[in-house]
């Protein structure tokens, strides 16, 4: 026991922090893995070993897995992915911690690990195409961020490369560099940087951010699609369309403060609010002039607003808004803020207390974990649900011969009763789940039946559905009709999950 508790103050040397965060990278995704659910986006990939991330901005991406299959396809070769994203990962990650503990504990190995362990990024990595490249842009932002050189030019023009490749591979990690900026100001204020050296890490990000974002305009923007780069309506009311994205993505964000999760985070914010003061004393105790240090009070005072409002950050702006969990990247930065001040605060008591950090973050693993049960769930629906379909309409010869099978979209929160329980108990699942269809056209090639496409804006399957024709199958969760040479699957509105009660 005295062992144990002598390696948890111990020094580490960078061979033991990269292990640890292996060690706790790998057991993040394990349930991933395990689950192996190929999740939306992902169907239509692997049916196709389709690419098309050029026209969403995402040049590197293509690149990685043009690499990564020695080919100009995408075949499906998950997790080797994703276990590559965490190999890096677990690297950025002794990087960044070495950048701000040249001296690093276990405890101290605690702070940035939310970058990883981020509640929502569960969303980012269940895609098997897409969350392998949203890992390595925030890989390539850390490295962004702790790149130091002697040379003033390669100071410069490095970062700028990495964050040019962050927004290659996934745009929303500008929100993280944007983030962990902020953090570094307020690390430089606790260390008790001179006035000219906190002038010169503002102009140093700044630089270094808008060099970056030049670089990705020039190798990427012109292979996007126009309304993919379409910002707000600055004629229409902007300041309104904000307010509305914000409350929206606010909204979402408080499914996680959930029960437990609740008085965790209560706490964890506490200590931070600790860690502020104690930062606020050492900015008091400076020696710069009144007008400085009420600058320096101010810009540490607007570090919290900023990098809340970088959990959704620039997705903000544009007029495709998505509330999807998958774009609240920022919110690890809030994390990594709340876990750094909080380790000022407890470190000041005893040099043990940080290890209490790991409560909030065993609660998280324990929401990666109860989110791989989920996905497990809704693959067992959705298996049995394309099975019941290929029977359906490879039994029934004029299905099978039909020239068109139009599908119906219908969207509700009711589908996966195997889950109602999860759901009560831990709302953000539903959210991180965020399948609300009973099956995608794109899963039946999996099964032969090649002749079925969803419906288009003309609604034909549901408008079928309403104008009372008979239908030739009924299923519990589907009618199938037959006009014509022309099928239509027209889902049923699942009854409500009712409470469980034993």
């Amino acid at each position: 026991m005295g062992r144990f508790s002598d390696f948890l103050g111990k020094e580490l040397g960078p061979r033991q922090v990269w292990l640890f965060f292996l060690l706790a990278t790998l057991l993040y995704v394990v349930p991933l893995i395990l689950a192996d659910y190929p999740y939306i986006d992902d169907n239509w990939r692997s049916l196709s070993a389709g690419m098309a991330w050029a026209e969403q901005g995402r040049w590197f991406t293509q690149l990685f897995y043009n690499l990564l299959t020695f080919g100009n396809a995408a075949p499906n070769i998950f997790p080797l992915p994703l276990l590559i994203a965490t190999l890096a990962m677990a690297s950025a990650l002794t990087r960044l911690t070495f950048h701000y503990s040249p001296q690093p504990t276990i405890a101290c190995c605690l702070v940035p690990l939310p970058l990883w362990y981020n509640p929502f990024f569960l969303q980012n990595l269940s895609y098997q195409y897409d969350g392998p490249a949203m890992a390595l842009s925030l890989v390539a932002v850390i490295y962004a961020i702790t790149f130091r050189h002697p040379s003033r030019s390669r100071q410069w023009l490095v970062p700028a490369l990495l964050i040019a490749l962050a927004l290659g591979l996934y745009q929303i990690s500008l929100n993280v560099f944007l983030g962990l900026c902020c953090l570094e100001l307020l690390r430089g204020v606790n260390d008790r940087l001179g006035w000219p050296q906190l002038c010169g890490l503002i102009g140093w990000k700044l630089a270094q951010v808008t060099m970056g974002w030049l670089m990705y305009c020039v190798s990427a923007v012109a292979f996007m699609s126009q309304d993919r780069a379409l910002l707000l309506n600055w004629a229409a009311a902007p300041l309104l369309q904000l307010h509305v994205n914000i409350g929206r993505v606010l909204e979402k964000v408080v499914l996680l403060f959930h029960g437990g999760f609740a008085w965790v985070f209560a706490a964890l914010l506490l200590c931070a609010i600790a860690g502020a003061v104690q930062v606020g004393l050492k900015v008091r105790a400076r020696q710069d002039s009144g007008l400085k240090k009420g600058l320096i009070g101010l810009l540490c005072l607007l570090t919290l607003p900023v990098v809340t409002l970088l959990v959704s950050g620039v997705a903000l702006f544009f007029r495709d808004f998505n509330e999807g969990a998958r774009t609240l990247m920022g919110f690890a930065v809030l994390l990594v803020l709340l876990f750094y001040l909080s380790h000022l605060a407890l470190a000041q008591i005893h040099k043990r207390l940080p290890l209490l950090l790991l409560l909030p973050l065993l609660a998280m693993l324990s929401l990666s974990f109860a989110y791989g049960r989920v996905l497990t769930v809704q693959k067992a629906f959705t298996t049995s649900a394309l099975l019941s379909l290929e029977h359906d309409i490879a039994t029934h010869r004029q299905l099978r011969e039909a020239k068109r099978i139009y599908m119906s979209v219908t969207y509700s929160d009711h589908w996966l009763l195997g889950a109602a329980g999860s759901f009560k108990q831990m709302p953000v699942l539903h959210y991180l789940l965020n399948i609300d269809f009973f099956m995608l056209a794109e899963n039946l090639p999996k099964v032969g039946i090649t002749n079925v496409v969803a419906e288009k804006e003309r609604r034909n399957a549901t408008r079928v559905g309403y104008l009372g024709y008979p239908a030739l199958l009924e299923r519990q969760y589907y009618r199938i009709y037959l006009l014509g040479d022309y099928g239509f699957i027209v889902m049923k509105e699942p009854a409500p999950i009712k409470a469980l009660r034993w």
